[in-house]
C-alpha cells in the first residue's frame, strides 16, 4: 500500500470520527490504567459495568487496597479471568504507592514494570491519559492492518512498529482508536461489512464482502 492511500484511509476515518477515543469509562489516569487492565480478553461493556460500581468506591490505589483482594473480586468476578486480574491490580497497587507517589507513572519502562502492564496497556495510557502518539495493538488493530493491507505484520510487536513508521504524523495520534473502532463495528472478524465500509475502496482485501 502506497503512502497515498494510506493518508487517505485515516483521513476517511478522522471525516466520519473526528475525535475518537476509548470506549471504557475512566476520570482519572489510574482509573484509565484499571480499566484497560480489566479490558484484558474481556469486553468494554463488561469492564464499564463493574468499574461503575468499583471506581464510586475506591479509584485510588490506597482505596483500592482498602478493599483488599476479596473486596475487588466482589466488583470485577463477571469479567473473565478475575481473579488473576484482582492479584494484578492489588500488586500494582502496592507499587505505585511505594515507587511512585500512588501516581501512574508516564515513562513506558516504568508502566511496563507493574504487574498485569504489557506493552499493549502501556500504550494505552501513554497516548489516552499522556497524550504520546503511541499505537496500541490489540487483535482488532491487528486484524485491520493485516487485512487491508495498512501494515502487514506477523505479530503484533511488527505492526505496531510498521503502524509507527506509515501512519502519517498528523494521524498518529488517534490512529489506534480508528483503526480499533472500525475492527470492533465494521471490519469483524467473522464477516467483515465491507459493503458499509466508507475506505472499501481503498482497502486491499481479497476477499470482501459486498
Amino acid at each position: 500500500m502506497n503512502s497515498a492511500k494510506r493518508h487517505e484511509i485515516f483521513a476517511c476515518l478522522k471525516s466520519a470520527n473526528p475525535h475518537p477515543t476509548t470506549e471504557l469509562e475512566y476520570h482519572s489516569p489510574f482509573e484509565l490504567l484499571i480499566a484497560v487492565m480489566l479490558s484484558a480478553q474481556a469486553t468494554d461493556k463488561s469492564v464499564n459495568l463493574a468499574t461503575r460500581e468499583l471506581f464510586p468506591r475506591a479509584n485510588t490505589p490506597e482505596k483500592i487496597l482498602a478493599l483488599g483482594e476479596a473486596g475487588l473480586t466482589e466488583f470485577i468476578r463477571k469479567i473473565g479471568l478475575y481473579k488473576t486480574k484482582a492479584k494484578n491490580i492489588m500488586s500494582t497497587c502496592q507499587l505505585l504507592i511505594q515507587q511512585h507517589h500512588s501516581e501512574v507513572p508516564c515513562i513506558r519502562e516504568q508502566l511496563e514494570k507493574l504487574p498485569g502492564v504489557g506493552r499493549k496497556t502501556a500504550n494505552v495510557i501513554l497516548n489516552t491519559a499522556f497524550g504520546e502518539p503511541t499505537i496500541a495493538v490489540d487483535t482488532h488493530v491487528f486484524r485491520v492492518a493485516n487485512r487491508t493491507g495498512l501494515a502487514p505484520g506477523k505479530n503484533v510487536l511488527e505492526v505496531e512498529l510498521k503502524l509507527l513508521k506509515v501512519v502519517p504524523k498528523e494521524f498518529r495520534q488517534n490512529a489506534h482508536h480508528w483503526l480499533i473502532l472500525h475492527g470492533r463495528y465494521v471490519c469483524t472478524a467473522i464477516k467483515p461489512k465491507c459493503a458499509i465500509c466508507i475506505i472499501n475502496h481503498l482497502c486491499e482485501y481479497e476477499h470482501k464482502n459486498m
